[in-house]
């Protein structure tokens, strides 16, 4: 199913609308700017396989983006916004993007992100003028509103970051089928575990370049829902659109349900939230006493999937399993857990170790890394894949995880990787030695620290420590940067020389 299958029998049905400024689309418009532009994308050249780029803030545009890939056999790689223009740029760059539309929202980044990546030979932005881009409406206009005579599925290339900090595109196969045919797996398990179908009103609270909230919306729209995209969140607009909108369906981060119970009582009972029949949460692990707290507010309305941007699998569990058994993120819907030791050998039922998912096939690869396509695979089952989380399985299937992938911080329900802010932070003349970790933040989860040998000249304290953390926020972009820094005589380092840095997380997260 697609938006066109909706076009025709619901034309005037809102397919998206945004949450504050009212922006909307029905299908029927939908499915004609998508086509339109489409035939923009073919007139330029692009072909199956070909990748499109997209630079935007939370907007209705996306989906016309998003669907206009999907309609033609082409990638679409959404780019972090809030990436500076070298990194944003590597990314278009390393995608091997022919098209990037951007966002006049974000003008000042895509004219830079023009200037660096020469190979891109259509520019298009909505929303206001961008040097050096057409006109996105301009263009559309200038094409036929006919479909394309043949729609190949496309896919999404999203780009998730390695350990080493540089990020890696997650290239799956494209499908095999016309995009009106066969569903896509996520659809299906939206439509069996969530009940989203034609009735649904999805409310979108995150940015739409991150997996979840791009391809949930994407999967509304294969069922002929409504997506509400707030323009950024705020805990007491997020209820405010629950109400306006009737919303049935949202899904959230750990830290939004945070900073939603930290609203005044007489604000969180100010709104009836009584449509919603389904609010959903992943991305990072929830609080036990934060999940029970929402649950008691919202009631057994609160569903948990684990799952990754590679696709390896997914689990699923309801309110009621979730009561049984607390920390559990469910038994598989996609692919099946297999759990074996550092030695690749499966073992047995409340064992830890690394996770895998048992797929028909590898699902993806990293495009253009082939190494770390082959250390996401079991070395003796290449269609078990893995992102390098560790945890066990219980006697019913259920899953559990007792750690992340090595190192990585989890901040708001944003990965982040320490290596790159540690190697920036190497090269700083006041700076011996540098470990950066994740330390427990009460709203976010997890916050980055700097924990700093200084050099033999350097004198730490608050202004040091205020200029490396602006040091790295003028390199990177500035999630990635420290919140705080702290100056140790010595960061402990095994006789070989390497960083022991789980004894020193254990040391923050266990003073």
């Amino acid at each position: 199913m697609y938006p066109g299958t909706y076009a025709r029998s619901h034309p005037d049905r809102i397919a998206v609308t945004m949450a504050g400024s009212d922006d909307r689309l029905t299908y029927a418009q939908l499915d004609e700017r998508s086509a339109r532009l489409a035939r923009v994308f073919h007139d330029e050249g692009l072909r199956p396989g070909d990748v499109v780029a997209l630079l935007t803030d939370n907007s209705v545009r996306a989906y016309e983006v998003y669907w206009a890939a999907a309609r033609s056999g082409l990638y679409l790689t959404a780019v972090n916004s809030h990436l500076t223009a070298a990194e944003a740029a590597y990314i278009v760059d390393n995608s091997g993007a022919r098209a990037l539309v951007a966002s006049a929202a974000l003008g000042g980044l895509a004219r830079q992100v023009r200037e660096q990546t020469p190979s891109v030979r259509l520019h298009l932005s909505y929303g206001g003028p961008v040097d050096g881009y057409r006109n996105y409406d301009a263009a559309l206009a200038e094409v036929s509103a006919e479909p394309l005579a043949d729609q190949p599925r496309g896919a999404d290339m999203l780009y998730s970051s390695g350990t080493t900090g540089r990020p890696k595109g997650i290239r799956p196969a494209l499908p095999d089928h016309q995009v009106d045919e066969a569903e896509v797996q996520l659809t299906t398990v939206l439509r069996r575990m969530y009940g989203v179908g034609e009735d649904t009103v999805y409310l979108s609270t995150a940015p739409l370049y991150h997996a979840a909230p791009l391809r949930w919306g994407a999967a509304v729209h294969a069922l002929g829902g409504t997506v509400v995209v707030m323009e950024r969140f705020d805990a007491e607009a997020a209820l405010a659109a629950v109400e306006r909108h009737r919303v049935t369906h949202g899904q959230w981060v750990p830290t939004m349900f945070i900073r939603m119970l930290r609203l005044p009582a007489e604000v969180r009972t100010r709104y009836d939230l009584s449509s919603l029949r389904v609010a959903v949460h992943a991305a990072a692990p929830c609080p036990v006493e934060v999940k029970r707290a929402v649950i008691d507010w919202w009631g057994p309305v609160v569903y948990e999937y684990y799952a990754s941007t590679e696709g390896c699998g997914m689990t699923f569990i309801d309110t009621p399993q979730w009561l049984e058994r607390p920390g559990s993120v469910g038994r598989a819907v996609v692919g099946v857990p297999r759990v074996c030791d550092e030695e690749g050998r499966e073992v047995p039922a409340g064992r830890v170790g690394t996770i895998y998912f048992e797929r028909d096939a590898m699902p993806f690869e990293y495009h253009g890394d082939p190494e770390k396509t082959r250390e996401a695979q079991h070395p003796d089952h290449p269609a078990w894949s893995t992102t390098g989380d560790v945890g066990y399985v219980d006697d019913d299937g259920y899953l559990y995880l007792t750690d992340r992938r090595s190192f990585m911080i989890i901040s708001g329900g944003v990965n982040i990787y320490p290596q790159e802010t540690e190697n920036l932070l190497a090269l700083h003349p006041a700076v011996a030695d540098i470990a950066v970790i994740g330390v427990p933040h009460p709203e976010m989860g997890e916050e980055v620290k700097a924990v700093v040998q200084p050099a033999a000249a350097a004198r730490p304290g608050p202004e040091l420590e205020r200029e490396l953390i602006d040091y790295v926020r003028a390199r990177i972009a500035t999630y990635k940067a420290p919140r705080s820094v702290d100056f140790v005589d010595e960061l402990p380092r095994t006789p070989t020389g390497k960083l022991a840095k789980g004894p020193l997380m254990e040391r923050y997260r266990h003073p």
